[in-house]
């Protein structure tokens, strides 16, 4: 089993779910990079998202578990109620220590351990959301030398997660929605 060498990695909150199916909508049949999608959920709740995105793109998404390796040209969703880490070995792990953020899955505990790990061929990308998560990890993204992919505050449903990004990471890059969709179809 060949594993990424690559990794996307898209965060967001409220008011991202609309921007995730365009990115998943323009995401190429077939890509090098493993893309990782990393949404708060609430794990009181059973969420089909994962088998009703996998109907809808005609192509299978997989919930993350513990040890999943990380293949190229596969998509995975966070699972709700678990932080998930990304291993040397190229798995994902989960991990139920408390809340960053208050938030568990956490985007920031993602994107600093995608940092460590991948270092240079690391991209995230932040959408809308009502809180501060993700700031800290594009940090250590871009300190590790990632790309760091901000939605335009102007253009997200909830505009304080992009804003404080951009605020605290000047060296991110604020794309217009157009742009995001833009940089997906490319790949």
């Amino acid at each position: 089993m060949q594993r990424a060498k690559e990794i996307i990695i898209i965060g967001g909150s409220a008011g991202s779910y609309v921007p995730i199916l365009d990115i998943l909508d323009a995401v190429p049949p077939t890509i090098s990079q493993a893309l990782c999608f990393i949404i708060h959920r609430n794990p009181k709740y059973e969420s089909q998202i994962e088998s009703s995105l996998s109907a809808r793109l005609k192509r299978k998404v997989i919930a993350t578990m513990d040890k999943t390796p990380i293949e190229p040209n596969h998509i995975y969703f966070a699972p709700p109620g678990y932080h998930m880490l990304i291993e040397p070995d190229l798995s994902f792990s989960l991990d139920t220590s408390e809340p960053v953020n208050y938030s568990r899955p956490s985007i920031d505990v993602l994107f600093e351990s995608a940092a460590e790990i991948y270092r240079k061929n690391c991209t995230v990308v932040l959408l809308s959301g009502a809180n501060n998560d993700g700031s800290n990890g594009i940090k250590k993204v871009l300190k590790f030398g990632g790309k760091a992919l901000v939605q335009c505050p102007q253009e997200a449903h909830i505009n304080t997660m992009p804003g404080h990004a951009l605020r605290i990471n000047p060296a991110a890059i604020a794309l217009s929605n157009e742009e995001i969709i833009s940089y997906f179809r490319q790949l």
